[in-house]
Parts: C-alpha cells; sequence; structure tokens
C-alpha cells in the first residue's frame, strides 16, 4: 500500500464563490439562473408527473392493429421429438495403457514432447535453448 499525494484528498471539495470576469457577465448569468427557475415553475405546473398529482390514463380511440403474415408465408409448426434418450453421464477418462512411451519431455519452453526412448530422453535433456 502507498501513500497518495494531496491532490487525491477527499477534503476541502467545497467551491468558492463563483467571479465572473466583468459585471456584464454576472448580470448574465443571473438572468439566465432566473429564467431557468421560471421555466422549471412552468414546467412543474404542465407536468403533473412532477408536481405530485396524479397522472390520468389516455385513452386510446383506434385500436392497434394486428399483423399476421400473408397467405402462404405462414410458419409450418412441426412438434418435436419426444425424449428418447436416457441420462448425459461423464465418459470414463481416457488413459495411456501402453508400453511405447516412457515418458514427457519439456523440449523447449512449455512445448510437451513423448519420449519413446532412453536416447530421445537424453538427446532432449542436451538441447540448448
Amino acid at each position: 500500500m502507498h501513500l497518495e499525494g494531496p491532490w487525491l484528498s477527499t477534503t476541502g471539495k467545497k467551491k468558492g464563490k463563483k467571479k465572473f470576469a466583468s459585471s456584464a457577465h454576472a448580470r448574465k448569468a443571473r438572468e439566465l439562473a432566473e429564467l431557468w427557475e421560471q421555466k422549471q415553475k412552468e414546467w412543474n405546473q404542465l407536468s403533473p408527473k412532477f408536481s405530485g398529482k396524479s397522472v390520468k390514463s389516455i385513452k386510446i380511440e383506434k385500436p392497434f392493429p394486428v399483423y399476421s403474415p400473408p397467405p402462404g408465408r405462414e410458419s409450418v409448426k412441426i412438434p418435436s421429438l419426444p425424449f428418447t434418450a436416457g441420462p448425459c453421464t461423464k465418459p470414463e477418462q481416457k488413459v495411456y495403457t501402453g508400453t511405447k512411451v516412457k515418458g514427457i519431455g519439456t523440449m523447449h519452453k512449455s512445448n510437451a514432447v513423448p519420449i519413446f526412448s532412453d536416447e530421445e530422453a537424453v538427446d532432449i535433456s542436451k538441447m540448448r535453448r
């Protein structure tokens, strides 16, 4: 664990008083803030969702159309076959039972090579990188 510098501090994150380049910029910002507050009040009065009142449901005069495929293009219903198989079990593990392979050697890095004789084992052990 290491210590972080002061730039990662969680304290002292309060923003100070906003400073403007000129009084014109400050006046413009105040006007925009007032306009924004007025718009929010208008929206709250227009929208019952935000004012806390219940929303009335909208009645649809025309029902939604029901779409169906054109004649001759309907999907053919093919019944699935009944379940005829038994339970799926894990197959027996395959194990080498012969006598030809004497072992497995590593030729280069993690390259596994089968060893069939003592000479091959000696050759692989003497190989350089």
